[in-house]
Formats: structure tokens, sequence, C-alpha cells
């Protein structure tokens, strides 16, 4: 079995620019994968966004994250209610691997596992530019992977902002300066 990055659900630097988190999902594969690379699905989580699964293709992705959850938490100060990102698939191999181009903060991979009955997932975001968008990436994906976690379990995510504004003060903590 693959060693989890944290055990605890942290992320962790495995570069000075490159994050790496892991989450034990519930499987089949195909289900999780679903999640990924099916936009009614992925809204609930991350981003809405067509994506046409071949290498190259490009898409974008939507974030609402005031509607992660109901009711939503209040956003920070200079977040918009919306975000938009053009993307562009760089790596595929249905259900195990999408990467994809990450605006101006690199690329970001998600591989999925089986591990019995259920499915590692791992997620690495490389060369993120600086040590306040590495805060709020890291913050982002924890949260943004513990809402697939819940909604993968059947949970009621945990209120977005509330979450994402405790893991940036967290991850200040943990990560070197």
């Amino acid at each position: 079995m693959t060693e989890l990055a944290a055990l605890d659900g942290y992320g962790v630097l495995t570069e000075p620019a490159t994050l790496r988190i892991q989450r034990l999902l519930p499987g089949p594969i195909e289900r999780i994968w679903a999640y990924l690379t099916e936009s009614d699905l992925r809204r609930r989580w991350l981003a809405a966004g067509e994506m046409e699964l071949k290498v190259g293709a490009t898409f974008e992705l939507v974030w609402r994250n005031d509607e992660l959850s109901c009711p939503p938490s209040p956003r920070p100060p200079g977040f918009p209610e919306e975000h938009r990102m053009p993307s562009r698939i760089t790596e595929l191999d249905p259900p195990r691997r999408l990467a994809i181009a990450w605006g101006t903060t690199g690329g970001v991979s998600f591989e999925l596992e089986p591990q019995g009955d259920k499915v590692l997932l791992t997620l690495v975001h490389r060369r993120v530019p600086d040590r306040s968008t590495l805060l709020n990436v890291s913050a982002g994906w924890h949260m943004h992977l513990d809402l697939l976690a819940a909604l993968a379990d059947g949970r009621e995510p945990a209120p977005f902002w509330d979450g994402w504004s405790r893991l940036k003060g967290e991850y200040d903590r943990r990560l070197p300066a």
C-alpha cells in the first residue's frame, strides 16, 4: 500500500513549491473518477466545468465556493463570489490519472489507486509561486478534499469558508516559512 502523505489529512511539501495531499475514499475507482471528471459531480466539491476527456482539451473551471455548503459560511475578504480559470488536460489515463494545467500556479495531478474497497486519491499541485499562494492552495485543497470525502461517504459537508479559514492558519503553522 502507498504510504499516506499525512494520516491526519494534511498536505505535505515534497519540494519547496510542490504540495501533496492524499485521501482514502470509498470506492469503486470509477465512482471517484466521476467526481473528478464530471462537471455536475465536481461542482459539488470543487468547481464546475465540462471537460472533454482527451489530452490537450481545454476547459474552464468555475468556482462558487459559497454554494458548497448549506448554509454558506461567510466568505473571507478579497475572494469573489465566482472565480473562473481556463485550464487544459495535460495527462489522462482513465480511471487512474488526470493532470491539468492550473492557471499561473503550475500543474495539478490526481492519481487514483484501488485499496481493497477504497480508493487512495493523491493530489499533487506543482510550481506554487510563493508562500501566500501556497497557504491559500493548501487550505483550499484540504477543504475541497474534505468536501469530496464527505460526499463520497454520504455525509453533509462542513461549511467551506469556515474550514478554509481555520486550515489556512494551521498550514501557516505547519509549513516552513
